[in-house]
């Protein structure tokens, strides 16, 4: 594996950070998946306090094994932790929304528009180097993004209308996020970021509280547990990857989990989209496996 990674100039690091990166997109998207269906009968507060607080059980799990627990949870900088969970936060009511009132893959769809606004955010506060191979890619990823987004259009109603809303609102707000925390990372580590992440956010869900919680079904409850431990494990990855490499380089695979998304619908959902948009995601992931994307800062004058 080494031997092909120097062939296409692509180092150990950032391997491993493609890889983390994969498997936070499969776990962001079961994440999804379940809050689509919980959505149907629990209210977007109650949902986002089940999320975040049974998130913090896989968060604790990984510093257990990593031995880092609880001296993992030591923050140098807590302020910055305020500031990337009350947009977090809001970030999140927002991605709800969206999956209440479409399907899975619209709404990540929309979400996935993230990665599009992240790249000139990286290259303007953070100096990441844009090369062509990366823009190209995003480019062919936002494409197919766009494909998919018909079907969300064309459903008419108030209802997507607001979901249409929700999903564009979040991917101009985790565009911030993903510079924020790839900052963080400088002074924190993943663990600590996930974890006071997902306390704030359900402290916030807890807050919803007196506005009307509902009694909670087997299946319901099943939902909600598996968008909470999917979600931890999720940040994690998704954290350690940003750790690894520039949030740029990056950006590009985030459309993979479209096609997990395209596979929830179908086989969960019973919902089928057209492939034009799966291709071209999945061209664009494989365009920048293949190009040399360890990007440097921009020299300082």
């Amino acid at each position: 594996m080494s031997g092909i990674a120097l062939k296409f100039g692509l180092d150990k690091r950032f391997l491993q950070a493609v890889g983390l990166r994969f498997l936070a997109a499969l776990l962001m998207v079961v994440m999804s998946a379940a809050v689509h269906g919980a959505a149907k009968t629990v209210p977007v507060g109650q949902i986002m306090f089940w999320r975040s607080a049974l998130a913090l059980l896989p968060i604790c799990f990984y510093l257990i094994w990593l031995g880092q627990f609880p001296r993992g949870l030591c923050t140098k900088r807590p302020m910055l932790h305020v500031t990337r969970s009350g947009f977090g936060v809001f970030s999140m009511i927002m991605s709800f929304l969206s999956l209440a009132y479409l399907p899975v893959a619209n709404a990540q769809g929309l979400a996935y528009l993230a990665p599009v606004l992240t790249l000139p955010l990286a290259a303007c506060l953070l100096g990441e180097r844009l090369t062509w191979p990366v823009i190209a890619a995003v480019g062919l990823g936002f494409a197919g993004v766009v494909a998919l987004l018909w079907e969300a259009l064309d459903l008419g109603g108030q209802g997507s209308l607001i979901g249409i809303m929700a999903g564009l609102t979040y991917a101009g707000t985790m565009a911030f996020v993903r510079v924020h925390t790839k900052r963080m990372t400088e002074s924190e580590n993943s663990s600590s970021i996930a974890f006071y992440f997902a306390l704030l956010s359900a402290a916030a869900g807890l807050l919803t509280w007196p506005f009307g919680w509902v009694s909670l079904s087997a299946e319901a409850l099943g939902w909600l547990c598996l968008a909470g431990l999917a979600g931890g494990a999720g940040h994690i990855t998704a954290n350690e990857a940003i750790a690894r490499a520039p949030v740029s380089a990056l950006a590009p695979f985030d459309f993979t989990g479209l096609v997990w998304a395209l596979g929830f619908d179908i086989l969960i959902f019973s919902q089928w989209p057209g492939p034009l948009g799966v291709c071209a995601i999945t061209a664009a992931a494989l365009l920048v496996t293949f190009q040399k994307t360890s990007l440097d800062p921009r020299p300082k004058p």
